[in-house]
């Protein structure tokens, strides 16, 4: 069966990728350098990974919202013009990406989950990219950087795990130098709540009460108003991206969790065709994604 679904998704990965751009479907430029680095990890010497790690990062790469996410990311970092660079936490394809195509970019890399961590170090020693990439395993509250170190902070769909955010936010904002950007996506809505699951995802929080554990926020625009704009001021720039239908994510996602025969090939197509691009918050019918883009001034 496992042989069988890796050679439907080698013939049909491909074919959904082309077939996506009938949508104009974020993240296939992404998707496509993902699959050249694949490559490049597997003619390219001797790479501390395993096949069934390559053949991921050639296939698929990414998933769901994350075609939007590391679009608006590589979109908002190419006009920008850097030289210190941190990533708090973000899936590692893309600070990895960015750092293997800006050769004189230092890039700080901090992730609390030690195991997911060591997962990227394989990756950056496979890469070579000891000497440009450095990684810590801390939370940002902790992070061992002086105020003002960086030109750029990036943080993908990872604020809404902490629950103290706002901390969090203003930890970034201060680690960023005069002149920096702040580069976020969140999970958003028309209305905000909250997520609560049985298990320590990971492994970094204490149970509640009932024996329930915070899992993460959505925000609409009156939650980003108290609990980021706070801190930072108004974004420069906001994208918003979502489910054109309401429950088709949470759909996706509760098959993905039980159905070991998931069709990822199909990712990219239906970011194009169940998703799209809205103006505003308040035109969400369901749940998306944010992406948003701020400058320190002073």
């Amino acid at each position: 069966m496992k042989l069988g679904r890796a050679f439907l998704g080698t013939v049909l990965s491909p074919i959904y990728w082309f077939l996506a751009h009938r949508y104009r479907a974020p993240g296939l430029k992404f998707q496509r350098d993902c699959a050249l680095l694949a490559f490049r990890l597997l003619f390219g010497g001797k790479a501390p990974l395993s096949y069934r790690e390559i053949y991921h990062i050639l296939f698929w790469p990414m998933d769901s919202t994350r075609y939007f996410e590391f679009a608006f990311m590589w979109e908002a970092v190419s006009r920008l013009s850097f030289s210190r660079y941190l990533d708090v936490s973000s899936p590692r394809l893309f600070p990895i990406i960015l750092t293997l195509k800006r050769k004189n970019l230092l890039s700080d890399l901090i992730n609390p989950d030690l195991v997911d961590l060591a997962s990227t170090a394989e990756l950056v020693k496979a890469l070579h990219l000891e000497s440009h990439c450095n990684l810590h395993g801390c939370v940002v509250s902790h992070a061992p950087f002086d105020k003002g170190s960086f030109d750029v902070v990036t943080s993908i769909s990872v604020v809404e795990h902490i629950p103290q955010d706002t901390q969090a936010i203003d930890h970034m904002w201060k680690l960023l130098k005069p002149g920096g950007r702040l580069l976020l996506t969140l999970p958003c809505g028309a209305q905000s709540s909250e997520q609560y699951i049985d298990r320590n995802e990971y492994g970094l929080l204490a149970a509640d009460d009932d024996g329930f554990f915070f899992f993460q926020r959505l925000y609409d625009a009156k939650l980003l108003e108290e609990r980021i704009f706070s801190v930072t001021g108004r974004p420069r720039r906001k994208v918003v991206y979502g489910e054109r239908y309401p429950g088709t994510h949470r759909r996706c996602l509760e098959r993905k969790w039980t159905d070991p025969l998931y069709p990822h090939w199909r990712e990219p197509y239906m970011m194009g065709e169940d998703f799209c691009y809205f103006n505003d918050l308040q035109d969400l019918p369901g749940e998306g994604v944010i992406g948003l883009e701020f400058e320190k001034n002073e």
